[in-house]
């Protein structure tokens, strides 16, 4: 028989349960003491990161993927998504790029990675040559974020449309 048992055993009711709490808080005391392993989840992120930047999208890309089956809710999650979308964008799979920065602002709207998304979705729109949808994704960065660097590229492609004569879109109500 085992401690617990034999304690158990000799005891009923509410004076059993606070003793086996007891015994549990303080195996998991022991355990949060004892050092812990390296952080799997950031080990995978700073592998998948290195085909990223060693310009090997497409192992990048299922990595990120994976990285997200895996560790959905770790804090790398967002930078996870961002980088998926980047590795589409790059390999020319833009519909795709678009669907990745699209989730990262809807599923993780307190992103750091919020700005730049929103600048890669109007770089993608002025690819696709759809200049309004362009337009209001470049004033929404400028915007939202009037002090990230990712405004000053959005004012520059602004500009650069204005002096093409391209539309503009409608300043928002």
């Amino acid at each position: 028989m085992t401690m617990v048992q034999l304690t158990l055993g000799k005891m009923r009711g509410i004076g059993a349960t606070l003793v086996l709490f007891g015994m549990l808080a303080s195996a998991s005391d022991l355990l949060a003491a004892s050092p812990q392993p390296p952080d799997a989840s950031r080990r995978l992120y700073d592998r998948v990161m290195d085909e990223f930047r060693h310009k090997d999208y497409a192992a990048a890309l299922a990595g990120f993927r994976f990285f997200l089956e895996l560790h959905g809710q770790s804090s790398l999650s967002a930078n996870a998504q961002y980088w998926m979308g980047e590795c589409q964008y790059r390999m020319g799979r833009h519909e795709e790029a678009l669907g990745s920065f699209f989730r990262l602002i809807s599923d993780y709207p307190m992103s750091q990675k919020l700005a730049a998304s929103t600048l890669k979705i109007g770089q993608i729109y002025t690819k696709q040559g759809d200049l309004e949808k362009a337009q209001l994704m470049y004033e929404r960065v400028t915007g939202q974020y009037p002090d990230s660097p990712e405004a000053e590229v959005a004012r520059k492609a602004i500009d650069a449309a204005v002096a093409k004569g391209e539309p503009i879109a409608a300043e928002p109500n």
